[in-house]
């Protein structure tokens, strides 16, 4: 560090570097776990298409919204930051007890188990994975992308592009071998394709939560905004770029799945290493390589951006000061770092990754859609805010509606990911009003301690404020 260098984050971050992100988060995992999932739920192959067409709609009208809210708040801290601003700081902080303990160490989990399996499917050929091996591998994978993103972070983001560039590789090879197969007269598979179509509203319902999944991620950009080269431009061309190119990419790649494959989709444990069996013979060995490669670029990224919620909330009081720390030669946030994968450890524990997806979606999409209404709320309550960018009033409406009638189809077919969400929500409230607005003199003295301690630890000092 130069003896001159402020401490806080530094504008490494231009519109590359902005679009790969978005990329490596959407492209991380979930086109390669819930595809299995929205087919069971569809019954068909038709019914899966059609929520991958309405998932990519829904994500592209909440990213377009959200270049209105990150160029008009353009701070780090993303949903926190619009939800604080828009509704005050007790909504704030539920959504940042939410984010903290739920959804962030959930996907860190997801990630890091899709990619274990990816790497020990070949080792395991023909016969079940042993649990503990893919915990553990996924384990080690957390704290190698936790290590490397707190000790240089300009080599992370030169990294995510190769990891980027490989995530695209290897659905471009999905989506070719896709099409020679179906030139080849392979199209048995679409010719009855709505046969089989579930009925079930609630299954259709999850099965776009389910898709909504392998679309999330688009919104993350907006919690580095102060690390982006000229926010207000870059910003909304990451999204207008990366939204459409993750639709298209999505609906063809899953067109390859379903053409190939079929219903054997359904039997799949790792869909990408299975498609390649099928059509690329000796090169299938190919597949699992960019796969995994690609997870493992999508986790980085995770863990990277969901970091600077932690900060966020740490810098603005809702977090300990601790978390709000920057090491002074790396110039990360390492205390949220660190903080965050230990979280994500214990997220490994549960077995069954189909609830664990559940569980982060439907809170973190219950969030969101608060969060696209404050694009209504903030025209209504600041309508002489500086807006450098204006999306037409439908865009979040037609979102908000659609995700707020979907949050209620859970209740039903999935209580115990709804219930478990409310819980750990409501258990924010008392949070809030004892370790927030009125800290016992007792916890304040052993957080202040345990700060000096951990400030030496990690070679740590509070930001140095500046103008963005």
């Amino acid at each position: 560090m130069m003896p001159e260098e402020k401490v806080r984050m530094r504008k490494q971050l231009g519109l590359l570097e902005g679009v790969t992100l978005i990329l490596g988060i959407i492209f991380g995992s979930g086109i390669f776990i819930s595809p299995r999932e929205v087919l069971q739920k569809t019954g068909s192959v038709w019914g899966s298409l059609t929520v991958w067409a309405i998932c990519g709609g829904l994500a592209t009208l909440g990213a377009l919204s959200y270049s209105e809210l990150g160029t008009t708040l353009a701070q780090s801290g993303g949903d926190y930051h619009y939800i604080d601003e828009a509704y005050g700081p007790l909504p704030a902080f539920l959504y940042l007890w939410d984010a903290i303990f739920i959804f962030i160490p959930s996907t860190n989990a997801i990630m890091a188990l899709t990619f274990a399996n990816n790497v020990l499917q070949p080792i395991y050929h023909g016969c079940t994975i042993n649990p503990l091996c893919r915990k553990l591998l996924a384990a080690v994978t957390i704290c190698f992308l936790t290590f490397i993103n707190a000790y240089d972070i300009k080599f992370t983001t030169r990294m995510q592009n190769v990891f980027s560039l490989t995530m695209i590789s290897s659905l471009v090879v999905i989506v070719m071998g896709g099409m020679v197969w179906m030139a080849q007269g392979h199209l048995e598979n679409f010719e009855d394709g709505w046969a089989g179509t579930n009925s079930s509203v609630s299954d259709w319902s999850v099965a776009i939560f389910l898709g909504i999944f392998s679309y999330s991620g688009w919104n993350y950009l907006n919690f580095m905004t102060e690390e982006l080269r000229d926010p207000f431009v870059n910003l909304p061309r990451a999204i207008y770029i990366s939204l459409p190119l993750v639709t298209a990419i999505y609906i063809m790649a899953n067109v390859s799945y379903l053409a190939v494959l079929g219903q054997d989709v359904l039997t799949t444990e790792a869909i990408a290493v299975d498609f390649a069996t099928a059509i690329l013979g000796w090169l299938r060995w190919v597949m699992p390589a960019l796969v995994c490669i690609a997870t493992l670029g999508g986790l980085s990224v995770n863990i990277m951006t969901s970091s600077r919620i932690c900060f966020a909330g740490a810098r603005n009081g809702h977090m300990p000061e601790l978390l709000a720390h920057i090491n002074i030669k790396c110039m990360s946030p390492m205390p949220s770092l660190v903080f965050l994968m230990l979280l994500s450890l214990l997220m490994l524990i549960p077995d069954n990754l189909t609830s664990l997806i559940t569980y982060c979606t439907v809170v973190e999409s219950f969030f969101t859609t608060i969060c696209c209404s404050a694009v209504l709320w903030l025209r209504h309550k600041k309508p002489n805010l500086p807006r450098p960018i204006k999306v037409q009033l439908w865009m979040p409406s037609i979102f908000v509606a659609i995700t707020s009638m979907l949050l209620v189809i859970p209740v039903i077919s999935e209580p115990f990911a709804v219930i478990s969400g409310a819980c750990i929500t409501l258990a924010g409230l008392p949070a809030y009003y004892v370790l927030v607005k009125n800290t016992p003199a007792p916890i304040q003295r052993m957080t202040l301690s345990f700060t000096h301690f951990c400030q030496k630890l990690f070679l740590s000092a509070v930001e140095e404020n500046e103008d963005l």
